[in-house]
């Protein structure tokens, strides 16, 4: 038995220190020496002004005329018809947003988030939506089903008006209208409001000509699939498009299966969204439920690709118009912001597995905000309640190991005395289990059943934008980036081998050493959490100490330090 444990450890102890070693390696900008990454399929794409804007799909099979357009749906109209309207890039600002949008096809190519500074320049606000030499991440909308609709490559005229919203002011609107083309106009009036990140889109379809016309409006997002810049090398947090219908849920589609053709989604929905998605920010194109809507996921150009929606307007007689109402989310994962926005847009913010265990945690999180008024001490309030919530699991786990400790000596002298004969060890070691009433996997059961909360914990913190930015206490400014002087991190390092050390020794020499080594080697990564991770974990391990020595005083078991012997 003991050789069994002996070797799972070691086996467990090898991969972490393969897997710590390949972060390592990343981490200083190498390639990862066991578990490469795929290579990336391009470098950042060069800008997309004028004529090479992005499009929408890749070229259908027949190569398409020069100077055609691509679009949704694979159709490629002729070419788009010179206008007098010269293009424009246009800013419009509210007291959260500032967007920029682009008169060719009346696109959002710009988007800051005036609430958010950026994480390597605090000066300035956080850039989500981009289109410039370093990165494209724009929002697109246009028309197909005819030989020449308006698209998003469509020269629009902007209608002059105000681009700040004043004070008293509720919201703000710019409009774009295209020309005729194939016997179609399309206005586009984007409205913006005080406090919100979801910007109203209003898509009007003129029908110019002299026959029906039956247009398909398409939306769609568009970026580059290189990862966020500062996106940590020691946890991975996903970046891509995702998906939501009320029948298959929450889908996240990762940029290789696009790639490789392999995506698998729900194509056709009467409800639902797509969205890009990236650690504590995301874009979403909303409908309103009860529209049937085809979604798409394609590879548009080299490392460019895009996610979006096509509704059908229904047939449009001479001289008509019908309008389509839709909305561009852009902003923060704020849970309780995006629930009240359409029905699942939360998850976006993805806590994975635990998400039935995570959002009760962030509900009660966000309560002990609203009270203490400190993201820090929100999260040490949570522990401490936690620490209450399993206080009777835990004093039967520190109780198990206090009785682990009381034999310890006479489980040792054992050892001893029979070590040339592992057999009578084991069988004796048995034996003194039974008459004193000891289970040795006593302290591990209560503790494994907490683990999945403690996870989920986690997952919170990590995932949650309101620890981007948020101070706890004198050097700790931001509980989303490492500790600046590595102080929680050595603070934690010491807990873990306190707790080590008033734990009862195993009677194996290696799982003793074992013991030691690995809180010092899980420890590494902590220098590179965020500091609100680090703060739950270091506040958990001195609860936990505190606890367990309180029960060691009370059954009589003096505490101890079972300090290593590497001889």
């Amino acid at each position: 038995m003991n050789d069994i444990r002996r070797t799972i450890l070691w086996v467990i102890f090898g991969f972490s220190m393969v897997l710590l070693w390949d972060k390592w390696q990343v981490h200083n900008g190498h390639k990862a020496t066991f578990f490469p990454s795929p290579e990336p399929v391009a470098t950042a794409p060069a800008a997309t002004g004028g004529a090479s804007a992005p499009g929408s799909v890749p070229a259908p099979s027949a190569a398409p005329a020069a100077g055609a357009q691509q679009v949704p749906g694979g159709a490629v109209p002729a070419p788009v018809a010179a206008t007098n309207a010269p293009r424009e890039r246009v800013t419009v600002t509210t007291d959260v947003l500032r967007v920029t949008f682009d008169s060719e096809g009346g696109t959002v190519t710009h988007g800051d988030l005036l609430g958010y500074p950026d994480m390597a320049d605090k000066s300035r606000p956080f850039t989500l939506l981009d289109d410039s030499t370093q990165r494209v991440y724009v929002a697109q909308t246009g028309l197909i089903g005819g030989a020449n609709y308006p698209t998003h490559k469509t020269p629009m005229t902007v209608v002059p008006g105000n681009r700040t919203l004043q004070d008293g002011q509720n919201d703000i609107s710019i409009r774009f209208e295209s020309p005729d083309l194939g016997g179609v106009k399309l206005v586009k009036t984007w409205t913006l409001k005080r406090g919100a990140y979801d910007i109203a889109v209003k898509h009007e379809v003129v029908n110019t000509g002299t026959a029906p016309v039956s247009p398909q409006l398409y939306m769609q997002l568009v970026r580059d699939g290189n990862k966020p810049p500062g996106e940590s090398s020691f946890y991975s947090t996903f970046t891509g498009p995702a998906i939501y219908t009320e029948a298959k849920k929450y889908h996240k589609v990762d940029f290789k299966d696009i790639e490789s053709g392999k995506a698998e989604i729900d194509k056709s929905s009467p409800n639902g969204y797509v969205a890009m998605v990236q650690h504590y920010f995301a874009t979403a194109w909303l409908l309103a439920d009860g529209i049937q809507r085809e979604m798409f996921v394609r590879k548009v150009d080299t490392n460019l690709y895009a996610v979006g929606m096509i509704t059908s307007l229904g047939e449009i007689a001479p001289g008509q118009t019908k309008a389509l109402d839709s909305r561009l989310f852009a902003g923060p994962q704020i849970e309780t912001m995006m629930e009240k926005l359409t029905p699942g847009l939360e998850l976006v913010k993805d806590y994975g597995w635990l998400t039935i265990l995570s959002k009760p945690l962030y509900w009660l999180l966000d309560q002990l905000h609203k009270i203490l008024n400190n993201w820090g001490w929100s999260i040490v309030a949570l522990v401490l309640l936690l620490k209450i919530a399993f206080y009777w699991l835990n004093a039967k786990a520190y109780a198990s190991m206090a009785k682990m400790k009381a034999i310890n000596p006479k489980i040792m002298e054992m050892r001893e005395r029979l070590k040339d004969k592992p057999q009578q060890m084991q069988q004796e070691m048995m034996r003194i289990y039974r008459e004193e009433k000891v289970n040795p996997m006593g302290g591990c059961f209560p503790i494994m059943i907490q683990i999945p909360v403690f996870i989920a914990l986690y997952w919170v913190l990590l995932s949650s934008v309101e620890m981007r930015n948020a101070p706890w206490i004198g050097w700790i400014r931001d509980l989303s980036s490492p500790d600046p002087f590595f102080i929680l991190p050595l603070l934690m390092t010491a807990s873990s081998l306190l707790q080590t050390a008033l734990n009862p020794a195993p009677p194996d020499p290696m799982q003793a050493k074992m013991m030691w080594f690995m809180p010092l080697i899980f420890s590494v990564m902590f220098f590179f959490f965020p500091a609100g991770l680090v703060l739950y974990w270091l506040t958990n391990n001195i609860l936990s100490i505190a606890q367990q020595w309180i029960i060691n005083k009370r059954m009589g078991v003096p505490p101890q330090f079972n300090l290593p012997k590497f001889r």
